[in-house]
């Protein structure tokens, strides 16, 4: 039996065989055979990337993946796990950032990778603004203390301080958007949090590793007092506690 639910959401977006094999860098034969067998479950990295390109949720396209990994304990709440935050597709991303509706809050102590691996963010995150999401950043200070012995740490030649001004230069293009907000902070050197609505990212920053080397975790939402309300309060609490800046919204 051939794959319906995959053919006509192609049709309805129109994409060939060929365009999709594109957006989830798999060769086109791969993706016939996607639609030609029902039963045929990809990879979840390119079901998040069909599912992305097609506009659909992947439940549709393949439920028996979703039922399969149905789970009932506290772990249910994990939808993914990477070895490597570099390892979580940007169609991840780009998916978490254009479906949030309400929430946007990036608390990594860079955020530097977000400029290179986005493209057009900025114009993107204004326009959620301007449509009622809220958008928070919350970075490390490049003249701290904390940034300072951070740098000695990772030794690297792109240092902590640079990443951040990198951020703070994109930040400086958009902050007079009303509903875009940013804090220093320094309590979240050893972990990174990105909240998107009911749904998160973290990574928890290994010994001497930069960000990009460290796991990632992606968590949804689905009761209370879980892994998700527990980075939820986590984040809140450092923004509470940062240190809000006029001087980037006064350029």
């Amino acid at each position: 039996m051939t794959n319906d639910a995959l053919r006509q959401a192609m049709t309805r977006a129109r994409l060939t065989e060929r365009d999709l094999a594109e957006a989830c860098q798999v060769d086109a034969k791969t993706v016939a055979r996607w639609v030609a067998e029902e039963g045929r479950t990809p990879h979840p990295r390119h079901r998040w990337a069909a599912s992305d390109a097609l506009g659909v949720d992947e439940g549709m396209l393949w439920p028996d993946a979703i039922r399969k990994n149905m789970k009932t304990g506290a772990d249910r709440e994990v939808v993914a796990v990477y070895p490597y935050r570099s390892a979580c597709p940007r169609a991840v991303w780009r998916r978490l950032i254009s479906g949030a509706t309400r929430e946007l809050t990036f608390a990594g102590y860079t955020n530097y990778f977000l400029w290179l691996e986005i493209p057009n963010l900025g114009a993107a995150l204004r326009r959620k603004a301007e449509r009622g999401c809220e958008i928070r950043f919350l970075i490390g200070d490049p003249e701290s203390e904390t940034t300072r012995r951070r740098e000695e740490l990772e030794s690297v030649p792109l240092t902590v301080s640079t990443r951040i001004k990198v951020t703070l230069d994109e930040l400086a293009k958009i902050l007079k958007t009303p509903g875009i907000d940013m804090r220093f902070g320094d309590e979240h050197i050893a972990m990174s949090v990105f909240v998107f609505d009911d749904e998160l990212l973290v990574t928890p920053h290994l010994a001497f590793l930069v960000g990009h080397d460290s796991p990632m975790f992606h968590i949804r939402r689905q009761q209370e007092d879980g892994l998700y309300d527990r980075f939820a309060y986590h984040v809140a609490e450092l923004w509470n506690g940062g240190r809000a800046t006029t001087e980037l919204a006064a350029q």
